[in-house]
């Protein structure tokens, strides 16, 4: 299909991509209070089949993964993250086992993502575990399971990689690698309220987030979207620094970009300084990007669409 076809698909009826995740097992007696320890979010209620998102923070309080965390059972969980990054979740888990009796290990598991309107009712879909998607402009279900246990139904559309990464852009549906997992604060990431307890117990990296959310701190950035002007490269963009109207210090960094169809302009996902106004503009520079054709961007607030 065309990327206005599978653009349709994922914002006006269903289509389905992948593999989009990678998944961990952790399980084991002291699985749960490790876990309890580790994430951000609080696992202390969570029922078998329930799951939430977690930040899993260096211990100076900066973002190592954004994971999804599926309770199975009393001591069994599931930890997935966005593909390519099971050696980083796993690594992070294990840094503090010591001696708790339990197994982290990367399963063969693989994962479709399913979008759109009607992706939650399609009928005919099924795997191991079946989770909920409900980020802003960005609904629908993830399937979990061995691959000979994932059922998509022959006549569910698939999207290609352009629809979905801009899809993904317009709903400010951020992915490691590239929005997160490079050193930032969760304060930084506009994700506080979705992975972060702020009533459980003590967890790594718990000090940080704290004292910002007690003192009202402000981050010193925060993700944003920006819609360029005029025709622009999206793999220019990559990378590339955000500076005010004349000469002067950066203002933020460009993690994701593609042509989006519900802008119809290109579209990209930013960090950008806290003196920054949002709505504002800003120009977009780069080695990739001549000097003198440095382009315009509107700052805008998440999602975009």
């Amino acid at each position: 299909m065309t990327l206005d076809a599978d653009y349709r698909h994922l914002r006006h009826d269903a289509a389905a991509f992948g593999p989009t995740r990678d998944v961990v097992a952790v399980v084991g007696p002291d699985a749960p209070a490790y876990l309890q320890g580790q994430c951000s979010q609080d696992l202390a209620g969570l029922a078998p089949g329930q799951a939430v998102d977690t930040f899993l923070l260096s211990p100076e309080g900066r973002v190592e993964v954004l994971a999804r965390v599926v309770r199975t059972g009393e001591d069994a969980f599931f930890l997935d993250t966005d593909a390519g990054h099971a050696e980083a979740l796993v690594a992070r888990l294990r840094r503090f086992v010591l001696r708790s009796k339990l197994t982290i290990e990367q399963t063969g598991w693989t994962a479709v993502s399913v979008r759109g309107p009607r992706a939650k009712e399609w009928p005919g879909l099924g795997a191991s575990v079946v989770a909920a998607v409900d980020w802003p402009g960005w609904g629908g279900v993830d399937l979990l399971g061995p691959p000979d246990e994932v059922e998509v139904p022959a006549e569910l559309a698939r999207s290609g990689g352009e629809a979905w990464e801009a899809a993904r852009i317009e709903s400010g549906v951020p992915v490691m690698g590239r929005e997160v997992g490079t050193g930032e604060i969760p304060a930084e990431t506009g994700l506080v309220g979705r992975t972060v307890s702020f009533t459980k117990g003590c967890f790594t990296g718990q000090e940080l987030v704290a004292r910002m959310d007690a003192r009202g701190s402000a981050a010193p950035h925060r993700l944003a979207g920006l819609v360029l002007e005029g025709e622009v490269d999206p793999s220019t963009l990559l990378g590339a620094g955000l500076a005010p109207a004349g000469a002067g210090r950066a203002l933020g960094r460009v993690t994701s970009a593609a042509f989006c169809p519900g802008l119809g302009q290109v579209g990209a996902l930013a960090y950008v300084h806290r003196s920054v106004t949002v709505p504002g503009r800003v120009r977009v520079v780069g080695d990739r990007i001549p000097a003198s054709a440095a382009p315009w961007a509107e700052v805008r607030p998440l999602p975009l669409i």
